[in-house]
């Protein structure tokens, strides 16, 4: 009797560029945070959203290094996040979290400040953090935060991961106000719009939501990796080309705009000669966004 040997899963080429230009880009990311909290924020005691603010309050008030502040906090997200939605998005967002939070802290002693000018500072720095968040994003990473929070409060409550978000960032705001005054916190909140609006651009739209229209020869596939991977619901509609009379399956889908990169790489990796179109979804009503209100 002959022993069949178990042939380990060789990993391509393909897929070593893929996983090594995914960590540079993300470590480029947070790079370019790293700049924008130590150069532009952190000296002029400008907040951002989300864990990262709380780690400049904790680097204000007691001394402790915000990469420090940014992993002690994620790891109870990380734990939740594990057991409510499951291991993929802990990968996902665990590396980011840790080269953000190293990065900062390595960089901080070589970052001198680059203006004590507070509306140069809010400015310079949302739009260099809005760059490399969005950075992080387009490689299907992020670093963790409230972005994690707001799918947990979304999976556990229902309510969007779009209102969690901003809530989130409204609390920091607010004790921002008690911490440094109101006059650092107004910077605060327009260098936080300033990186939404920039990391809108960074993903090539500047809607909350995108919807997109995907016709494919493999609909049965995306689907199940778009439900399980964005936890995005799918509608299915079969098709038939005008030209070559062939069965096609159409795929209606709507993400947030976090998820825009990871949409289009699901995509490319199942069927690279899908047609696809992704638009600005302006107004969006159901599960995983807003609830339908009469008006």
């Amino acid at each position: 009797m002959k022993i069949k040997k178990i042939r380990k899963p060789q990993i391509s080429k393909a897929e070593i560029k893929s996983y090594f230009l995914e960590l540079l880009g993300i470590t480029a990311g947070c790079l370019i945070m790293a700049v924008s909290l130590n150069m532009f924020q952190v000296p002029n005691f400008i907040v951002p959203g989300g864990i990262s603010g709380i780690g400049v309050f904790a680097f204000h008030i007691a001394g402790i290094p915000i990469g420090l502040t940014i992993i002690v906090l994620n790891i109870p997200l990380f734990v939740a996040t594990y057991y409510l939605l499951g291991p993929r998005l802990v990968v996902q967002s665990l590396g980011g979290t840790l080269i953000f939070s190293l990065i900062v802290d390595l960089t901080a002693p070589i970052m001198p400040p680059a203006t004590d000018d507070l509306l140069l500072a809010a400015v310079y720095g949302g739009v260099i953090m809005g760059l490399g968040v969005g950075l992080v994003f387009r490689f299907r990473s992020s670093t963790g935060g409230t972005a994690l929070l707001s799918l947990i409060l979304a999976k556990a409550y229902g309510i969007s991961p779009g209102q969690a978000l901003l809530f989130g960032d409204l609390v920091v705001l607010v004790l921002a106000i008690f911490v440094f005054g109101s006059e650092p916190a107004m910077y605060s909140a327009l260098s936080l719009f300033i990186s939404i609006k920039v990391v809108d651009a960074v993903l090539e739209g500047l809607g909350l939501a995108k919807q997109a229209i995907i016709i494919t020869r493999s609909g049965a596939e995306i689907n199940d990796r778009l439900l399980s991977e964005l936890g995005r619901g799918v509608t299915r509609i079969e098709g038939q080309g005008g030209y070559t009379g062939e069965g096609r399956e159409v795929l209606l889908c709507v993400v947030t705009r976090q998820q825009t990169g990871h949409l289009k790489a699901i995509i490319h990796e199942v069927d690279p000669s899908a047609f696809v179109i992704i638009g600005n979804a302006t107004e969006v009503h159901g599960e995983g966004f807003k609830r339908m209100q009469q008006s």
